[in-house]
């Protein structure tokens, strides 16, 4: 009998995770990988690691051999161009076509670029890749005073990382009123910002920037409010887009803010094709952390094993190390009374923040965020309502 043939286009975390998933449960499919990168899937969480030492080879999830091993043919370098949906064929970068039984999506996102003046100057970079931070670390060498405009958990990363790069003097710019607007609230955010300036980190909150000054190279950073900053470099980390761009030439259904539209089995408005990860839109969402995509993989696989698991959302908790501060939110973080009861710790001498939701019956944690001290991280969450 022949095995139905499945493209996955994209071969990031999620695209990879799919294939181990499917792979552990069946043998009933010739599977195809096409990824734009010219090497296997890393992993793209830890990426600031690679500033600490740590190799391409350390961060990779796994090798050619491995795609080998279990049958995948791999193409790197190599995108998917087009998708002929009548005949079930897509054709690559590379002139390769194939036709498909199934197809899944897993082309995540890229860095949203602002539309700013300057943008294309030399010493602009954004912090997405491993090619990416190869260009910000040999570009640092050069380099005193880096930035970072974006000031959530990515532009923080890259703050970190231009320091381990040695720089003199990181600025972040944030354009919101706080650090980490849609996981901490403004009290967390205050000492998590007293916090990274004791590192010495100096951050800059309401920041419009206007433009990018200086010739063929960015020298410094204006702002709306006529204040600016010397620079040597920039890296922009102003959040994500969904790689949609291959969905809407074929036809199927995107989001007016972008994103690939699914129901709850990730199938899109083709019943023969999946949208999984950074670029999938399910019920106006897009899951921007990668365990939400390992989930999307994971229903994938149940359908196409006979299995009957489903999407319905996902809990973006979460917990993590921020140049050296603890930092955690779960369940409904933002949720504020009347609808709960709050109770703040806060020893501002610790940097230490923490804060718990609760029913307003006090029954029931409803969520919380943690600053400075996140060891109770795991209990709460599990205790979470």
């Amino acid at each position: 009998m022949v095995k139905p043939t499945l493209i996955v286009v994209g071969n990031g975390m999620v695209g990879y995770k799919f294939c181990e998933k499917l792979v552990a449960k069946s043998s009933a499919f010739n599977i195809i990988v096409f990824g734009e990168e010219p090497r296997p899937a890393y992993d793209r969480v830890h990426l600031s690691e690679y500033f600490n030492g740590k190799t391409a080879e350390d961060l990779s999830l796994s090798t050619n051999s491995w795609y080998a091993e279990h049958g995948i043919l791999l193409h790197l370098g190599d995108p998917v161009q087009e998708i002929n949906r009548v005949d079930k064929t897509v054709h690559s970068l590379l002139g390769i076509t194939i036709k498909y039984d199934y197809l899944v999506l897993a082309t995540g996102s890229s860095a949203f670029l602002p539309d700013i003046a300057g943008v294309e100057k030399e010493g602009v970079f954004v912090y997405r890749t491993i090619e990416d931070l190869e260009l910000i670390k040999a570009y640092a060498a050069k380099a005193k005073k880096g930035a970072v405009m974006g000031g959530g958990l990515l532009g923080l990363e890259a703050a970190k990382a231009l320091m381990d790069l040695g720089m003199e003097e990181t600025h972040v710019i944030e354009f919101a009123p706080r650090l980490m607007p849609r996981q901490i609230d403004s009290a967390g955010s205050a000492i998590l910002q007293s916090k990274l300036k004791e590192l010495g980190l100096n951050v800059h909150l309401n920041k419009s920037t206007s433009y990018i000054g200086g010739g063929h190279k960015a020298e410094t950073l204006h702002f709306n409010d006529e204040s600016l900053i010397a620079i040597d470099m920039l890296v922009i980390s102003a959040g994500i887009r969904p790689r949609d761009e291959l969905a809407k030439l074929s036809g199927l259904q995107v989001g007016t803010r972008g994103g690939i539209m699914v129901n709850e089995k990730m199938q899109t408005s083709d019943e023969a094709i999946f949208a999984v990860g950074e670029c999938a839109l399910y019920e106006g969402m897009i899951y921007g952390l990668v365990a939400p995509g390992y989930e999307m993989a994971d229903i994938v696989v149940s359908q196409l094993t006979a299995g009957g698991k489903l999407f319905y959302s996902y809990d973006m908790s979460t917990k993590l190390k921020l140049i050296g501060v603890d930092v955690a939110s779960f369940g409904d973080a933002f949720i504020t009374e009347p609808d709960c009861r709050t109770i703040v710790f806060e020893d501002t001498h610790k940097g230490i923040y923490k804060r718990i939701n609760i029913s307003t019956d006090g029954k029931y944690l409803l969520g919380g965020i943690l600053i400075g001290d996140a060891d109770a991280y795991n209990i709460l969450l599990q205790t979470v309502n």
